[in-house]
């Protein structure tokens, strides 16, 4: 079982660095792209600057997964200069598992927008349905979640294990 996941893990990490990749790549292809048609053709793509602030939009919640996946994520630590090595690592699990509950609030609050997108047919780009370009946000907060659960029972292992958290990086 360990094995499956730890192939499902590298799974996930491999289809998160290559949706990053091609998310910059595409971003930077069509905004160069679009520089040289105005400058030198006085023309452009009329969806271009739309589909640049949707694939910003999923390079950002992408991103987030994996800085999530990898304990990289922005964290306010003032407390672990003053506290304990074992207080500091209670406070990481509470605050984990209080990210884990935000992150789930926020993706079920941004599924129920998406479901009044697909009631409303709402479009973006030429005439692409609202919710395929914005589905991105409740997936990756519910994934967000979920990595914080992981992070949380990492944590709670290692405490009681005695183990040390940074051991496995």
């Amino acid at each position: 079982m360990s094995s499956f996941l730890s192939r499902l893990d590298s799974a996930g990490r491999l289809a998160e660095n290559a949706a990053l990749v091609v998310l910059l790549s595409c971003i930077m292809l069509l905004a160069v792209g679009q520089i040289v048609m105005r400058e030198l053709f006085e023309t452009g793509l009329v969806w271009a600057d739309e589909a640049l602030k949707l694939m910003v939009l999923w390079l950002a919640m992408v991103g987030s997964v994996a800085a999530a996946r990898d304990n990289r994520h922005i964290r306010i630590d003032a407390l672990s200069q003053v506290l304990p090595d074992i207080a500091v690592r209670v406070v990481r699990i509470v605050v984990d598992l209080f990210a884990a509950v935000v992150c789930a609030v926020i993706a079920w609050q941004a599924y129920r927008y998406l479901q009044l997108e697909v009631e409303f047919e709402d479009t973006v780009l030429i005439d692409v349905p609202a919710w395929l370009a914005h589905v991105i946000v409740p997936l990756s907060f519910a994934l967000v979640a979920y990595r914080f659960v992981v992070l949380a029972a990492a944590g709670l292992y290692a405490l009681a294990s005695g183990a040390d958290p940074e051991s496995d990086k």
